[in-house]
């Protein structure tokens, strides 16, 4: 007769992975891929110089679905205790990319940063694929047995590792993904239960930190333009104001699909980080909408999916990866809406951008695999196992046999 404690044991039931999460990222990929389209198939005197058909960037953006497809196949057949062995390799492998592209004919320098290593025939962005290698790498240290909510020694570990990667950031310049980085740190340490005191101290220490960088005057003039954008609408408030003038032109139903005008040369960067605001002029406050509902219910589909999980570092996970998107995605809108200074931050599925877009992919590939709750199976099974060990174990001492 077996301990009554393992009757409470019951194994998960085998499921099918997210259908609505996956169909959910499909609908972005492909509305990201018609609005690039849009904003790139008018060829400007300059473009044509460059001998750039409208088909360019269309073309290289399908290139890139297709691998980011491969990707997300790939991550969707890891089993989560394999990224759990793999956390720290691939952190320091991310960091080992991150620092090349300060080494010449290696880094790519574009509009005074050198953010991308030269990959033939693209480029690719190392801080994408670090934030993704963040964030498995966090779920692994707030799962471990050893780590302790209460003490600041837990706390301060995983922000050393984050302010070392910080500093490469800033090196490059890149200050959109050093606060990116940072946003993903704190908001996972805070949902692993970590004490509000040492988050909120070291975020008070951070403000003279903050302050400096702040008050680099590229950076100022940033602040400025997002305080008063029409003080100087053709210098440094440029790029605010004709967004601001994209999404105000759309109005409830938008000018009609292909027939932006922002998109003639005057919106900088219309096909990457400002591509939203081609969805509000193109298709007005609805289609914008109908976008910002489908990245909530993304996130609502990635939470459901972390709560569903028995398993502490699958559980962690999901909520990083569903972050990691979620909060990249609130960054840019909050950006072009003019609510929070400039930053070059894509919108993920949706921005032109190879990096980006791989690694989101591959975010969701992860997602999906958890969401089949394989892995909470075996934790099942194991607990199982040891539990009957020990009800095998109490039955012997009691007849006995076991001294």
């Amino acid at each position: 007769m077996m301990d009554g404690r393992t009757a409470d044991i019951k194994t998960p039931v085998v499921r099918t992975y997210d259908k609505f999460l996956l169909f959910i990222m499909l609908l972005l990929i492909a509305f990201g891929a018609l609005m690039i389209y849009s904003s790139t198939s008018v060829i400007t005197p300059l473009l044509a110089q460059k001998h750039i058909t409208e088909f360019y960037y269309f073309k290289r953006h399908l290139l890139t679905m297709i691998l980011g497809g491969i990707v997300m196949l790939f991550t969707y057949r890891l089993k989560p205790s394999a990224l759990k062995r793999a956390a720290v390799p691939l952190l320091v492998f991310s960091f080992f990319l991150l620092t090349l592209v300060f080494l010449p004919h290696i880094g790519v320098t574009a509009g005074g940063a050198r953010r991308w290593i030269r990959l033939w025939p693209t480029t690719f962005q190392p801080s994408e694929l670090v934030k993704l290698a963040m964030v498995i790498f966090l779920a692994r240290y707030v799962s471990m047995p050893d780590y302790d909510t209460e003490r600041f020694r837990s706390f301060v570990k995983p922000l050393v590792v984050m302010a070392l990667f910080q500093m490469v950031f800033l090196k490059q310049p890149d200050f959109g993904s050093t606060m990116s980085l940072a946003f993903l740190t704190f908001a996972m340490l805070f949902i692993s239960g970590m004490r509000l005191r040492y988050i909120a101290s070291v975020l008070l220490l951070a403000v003279p930190v903050v302050y400096k960088l702040i008050m680099e005057p590229y950076r100022l003039r940033r602040i400025t333009s997002f305080i008063d954008p029409w003080k100087d609408p053709l210098g440094s408030g440029f790029q605010l104001v004709q967004s601001f003038i994209s999404l105000g032109s759309g109005g409830l139903t938008g000018l009609g699909l292909g027939e932006s005008r922002q998109k003639l040369s005057f919106l900088p960067a219309s096909h990457t980080d400002f591509i939203f605001c081609l969805v509000g002029e193109e298709l007005g406050l609805i289609g914008a909408s109908i976008l910002m509902a489908l990245f909530v219910l993304l996130f609502i589909r990635g939470i459901t999916v972390a709560n569903r999980s028995k398993d502490k570092f699958v559980y962690y996970l999901a909520y990083g990866l569903t972050l990691m998107i979620s909060l990249q995605a609130l960054i840019n809108f909050s950006v072009v809406t003019g609510v929070v200074p400039t930053k070059g931050l894509p919108l993920p599925f949706m921005s032109y951008g190879g990096s980006a877009l791989l690694m989101n992919m591959a975010a969701v590939g992860i997602l999906l695999r958890i969401s089949k709750g394989d892995e909470d199976i075996v934790t099942a099974e194991n607990n199982a196992a040891k539990a009957k060990k020990i009800a095998r174990r109490n039955i012997y001492s009691r007849k006995g046999y076991i001294r």
